[in-house]
């Protein structure tokens, strides 16, 4: 009576020993389905693993470098709308380096930067469909803002403003079509005026002041002549 049951659970066995190691198949249409591994060339180490549903990725992808171990670099993790991935980003130790939404290749909503040493974030963005679009915020270690910068369609658009560690206004800035474009103020740590002037398509241009105390004590007119002879 032993022999039979030691038989049936050893195929039972066999089955499922097989069928988990069936990876990297192909469906009738010759799409990928089911479990897929890669590893780099020559070696063992993987460099994705993941889980295809008829070509189309589902569930958790992990890539890995090539001297990655077990840590994956990029964590991919399927959902819902086609293609529409939570991604997070780490270094070789693990440390999460950034997160945000991918749909397909493309950035897509707020993306999130750590700062290298702690959790507190580094840099706040925002994309559409792999673009920066929206305010770019940038803040120290202590939480404080460093930068605050706006984006239209991938390029600097507006407003720049740049801040010290207890938050003194430090720079302020304006874009247009990605170059720097009109009124610029630049301030001491007490928030004082010591530069003011106007850039056009990138440069200076115009008059441009240089203060201190409240007082003009340098003026300058952009562009400044050519020199000959």
């Amino acid at each position: 009576m032993k022999t039979p049951l030691f038989i049936f659970f050893g195929i039972i066995f066999s089955l499922t020993t097989a069928t988990a190691q069936e990876i990297n198949q192909m469906d009738d249409a010759g799409k990928r389905h089911g479990i897929w591994q890669k590893t780099f060339e020559g070696t063992n180490q993987l460099r994705y693993e993941g889980q295809f549903d008829h070509g189309v990725e589902i569930g958790v992808f992990k890539f890995y470098c090539s001297e990655c171990g077990k840590q994956p670099m990029v964590i991919k993790e399927y959902s819902g709308k086609k293609g529409l991935a939570d991604v997070k980003y780490y270094t070789k130790k693990g440390k999460l380096v950034s997160e945000g939404k991918m749909l397909g290749k493309k950035r897509i909503g707020e993306w999130l930067y750590y700062q290298k040493r702690g959790n507190a974030v580094m840099t706040r963005e925002f994309y559409t469909e792999g673009e920066l679009n929206g305010v770019k915020t940038t803040y120290y270690p202590n939480g404080k803002i460093t930068e605050e910068l706006n984006f239209q369609n991938g390029l600097k658009e507006g407003a720049n403003n740049y801040y010290s560690p207890e938050g003194v206004l430090l720079k302020k800035l304006q874009y247009r079509n990605d170059k720097l474009q009109g009124a610029a103020e630049y301030y001491d740590s007490n928030g004082n005026v010591s530069i003011k002037g106007q850039y056009l398509k990138g440069k200076k241009n115009g008059l441009w002041q240089y203060l201190k105390d409240g007082k003009v004590e340098l003026e300058e007119t952009y562009p400044k002549p050519v020199k000959r002879g």
